[in-house]
């Protein structure tokens, strides 16, 4: 009963999020995200464009030796793995590259709920990234065993592994380490140790879950923004393009909002559970006035 109960706060913290966003208009973060990934895929567009350009009888001519022949098939295989990886990729580059913001973010919402404040310092910065990074690293090693041990089992019972009901429970944990990796947020301005934060979210695996499954439907879509600018087709198929071009704008959009909302509907989640505006580590003017009126009257 716990687990679907926490499931079912995760799904209404969404709910409170869009409103939330709308009536403190932080709508204004929203467009950082897409224009990020648009940057990304234009550099990898780039590199894509740059490495088409060379051939391979260019390339022959210029190499007089085996040193130089090698040299150009490392450039040649770095460049394409670049812009593979900046075109393909750009949305999971985003959520990386948006880690310090999400963190902002998550405080944002915290001030208004609770009036907590953080103040700045460069050394709590730097180990939240490296905080981040380490939480990362272990979420995704541990996906990745739990996905092979499934392959497997699939894989012994069924003759196609996507036919065993086993295979999708793969989905159900990637939604736990995607919302493991927003609630920590919240959990490291509680002075959390990643101990201690692994086992807090593990008896809210629903909560965990509720806030990774509807991130994991935003940034997952199959966003083709090559396809949403191309319009080389349009005086031929105009209705046609048109309608693929917004389509992709309209899941690019959903990909691109998805960090912003999660960790808005995250922090009012475990302001709901936990009342975040109770944390001993916060600077709170207001608690530290009730708490010198209490000692006054007292």
């Amino acid at each position: 009963m716990k687990f679907f109960k926490h499931f079912a706060l995760g799904i209404r913290s969404y709910w409170k999020a869009i409103r939330f966003i709308k009536t403190h208009k932080l709508y204004w973060y929203l467009p950082i995200p897409a224009l990020l990934m648009l940057l990304i895929y234009y550099v990898g567009s780039q590199f894509a464009s740059w490495q088409a350009g060379w051939s391979e009888e260019q390339g022959c001519l210029e190499c007089t030796n085996m040193n130089e022949t090698i040299w150009f098939l490392l450039k040649m295989l770095l460049s394409i793995s670049i812009g593979l990886i900046l075109m393909k990729f750009a949305k999971y580059i985003v959520v990386v590259v948006l880690s310090p913001l999400i963190s902002i973010i998550s405080q944002v919402v915290e001030k208004k709920l609770t009036n907590n404040k953080y103040p700045f310092s460069l050394q709590q910065t730097l180990h939240d990234v490296k905080r981040g990074l380490r939480i990362a690293m272990r979420n995704v090693m541990w996906e990745y065993i739990f996905f092979l041990l499934i392959l497997l089992v699939s894989a012994l019972g069924w003759d196609e592994v996507h036919q065993s009901p086993f295979f999708y429970l793969t989905f159900a944990i990637g939604f736990f380490y995607y919302g493991f990796s927003f609630i920590d947020y919240i959990n490291e301005r509680r002075r959390l140790d990643i101990d201690q934060s692994i086992h807090f979210i593990r008896n809210h695996r629903g909560l965990a879950i509720a806030i990774g499954s509807i991130y994991s439907i935003f940034i997952l879509v199959p966003v083709d923004l090559g396809e949403m600018v191309n319009y080389s087709n349009f005086l031929e198929h105009p209705y046609k393009t048109l309608g693929t071009s917004l389509f992709q704008f309209l899941l690019w959009m959903l990909a691109s909002i998805a960090p912003i909302l999660t960790i808005v509907a995250a922090t009012i989640a475990m302001h709901d559970l936990v009342d975040l505006s109770s944390n001993i580590y916060a600077d709170n003017q207001e608690i530290e006035l009730k708490s010198a009126d209490n000692e006054l009257d007292e």
